[in-house]
């Protein structure tokens, strides 16, 4: 997790200040969350992999 943080968020774009990277933060962790997929999770997403996530018991 820390190296595709680093890659991905901390140094993926060059920010202006450190307010602007930490800004970013939020919008990065929902997407690695809920949309970047995972090689190890054959394309799921990672959040896929949880049980009942959306409060939908099935």
């Amino acid at each position: 997790f820390n190296r595709i943080m680093l890659e991905e968020w901390a140094y993926a774009q060059p920010y202006t200040s450190e307010a602007q990277r930490v800004a970013a933060f939020d919008q990065w962790l929902h997407h690695y969350n809920h949309h970047r997929g995972h090689t190890a999770l054959k394309g799921h997403p990672p959040a896929a992999r949880v049980p009942n996530l959306s409060g939908v018991n099935t």
